[in-house]
């Protein structure tokens, strides 16, 4: 399935990607007079209290789908705007309030090689701020500080159960769903401080989306296109084979004494392809446009302002 938070009147709302539409969960729950009964828990759950309740009810979610379904209330749901074309759905970030994002720096062999550098010997893992999330077509604003911000298109991945010193070969089972996540970051405050907390962790330098597409649907996060675009020019193009640690060697290194809960995310570290090592470097600047699409998942479009 591929879940989203729907923004509608002032707040987010839960929904799922059903074809070229989506269904406002809360709504249809509404609509079949779901308070009672088998689906009140997710009738009664809130998006913004968290994703634990919608992840641990990904199979309750599902049935209540094919109820709709066998019940014929899809065109029902259609006349009262629970179930919407989905260019008319402006989503939010596929989880609103995760308890921590983690990342992982040059993890793509080729980021490596076009900075002249060797590849780790062990993950590189670094926190963004949570305030730095924003969702699809959000603005990714500009900072005072900094004159030389740049794009990183990621894979990321959300953690659905908690999770404390995994092995890598059970790491998976841990894993809600993949996303799309730019790690932009401010170069000139990544070079002059040796902590990134500022540099990639500033106000809107996280977008996130377009949703999460749960492992049911994508299995193997390993073998993706990956590519940005900048103003339509084709800037990022590769393939997540060529990411040095993959996921499961990221979850047993990071989890090891240090507790991940449900709804965190990780990003898991950017190709080559960035402006920093052009030549000569390109930034960004007031109207650009980056698209970011990985294959099976979805295209992350935001704008700079």
């Amino acid at each position: 399935m591929k879940l989203l938070s729907i923004r509608a009147d002032g707040t987010h709302r839960a929904g799922v990607v059903i074809e070229n539409e989506i269904l406002d969960i809360r709504a249809a729950l509404n609509l079949r007079g779901s308070k009672q009964g088998e689906f009140s828990a997710l009738a009664e759950s809130k998006l913004e209290d968290g994703l634990d309740l919608y992840l641990a009810g990904l199979e309750s979610l599902s049935g209540f789908i094919d109820k709709l379904n066998s019940e014929g209330l899809f065109e029902e749901c259609r006349k009262n705007r629970a179930l919407i074309p989905i260019n008319e759905v402006r989503p939010g970030p596929p989880v609103l309030s995760p308890g921590k994002i983690l990342a992982v720096g040059l993890n793509y062999a080729a980021h490596a090689a076009e900075q002249n550098v060797p590849v780790p010997e062990t993950p590189l893992i670094f926190t963004k701020n949570v305030t730095c999330l924003a969702g699809p077509d959000d603005a990714i604003r500009l900072p005072r500080i900094s004159d030389q911000c740049d794009y990183e298109a990621e894979l990321a991945f959300v953690i659905g159960k908690e999770a404390t010193s995994v092995t890598k070969d059970d790491a998976l089972g841990y894993v809600a769903g993949f996303t799309i996540m730019n790690d932009v970051t401010a170069r000139d405050l990544q070079r002059k401080e040796r902590q990134w907390a500022r540099a990639k962790g500033l106000d809107t330098f996280g977008p996130c989306g377009p949703w999460l597409v749960t492992t049911d649907e994508l299995s193997d996060p390993h073998s993706l296109n990956i590519a940005l675009k900048l103003n339509g020019e084709t800037r990022q193009n590769s393939n997540t084979n060529d990411l040095i640690f993959k996921i499961p060697e990221i979850i047993e290194f990071v989890s090891q004494d240090l507790t991940l809960k449900p709804g965190d995310i990780i990003s898991t570290g950017t190709p080559s392809g960035v402006g920093v090592f052009m030549k000569p470097p390109v930034f960004l600047k007031s109207g650009d446009r980056i698209e970011i699409n990985i294959e099976k998942i979805g295209t992350l479009q935001n704008y700079v302002e």
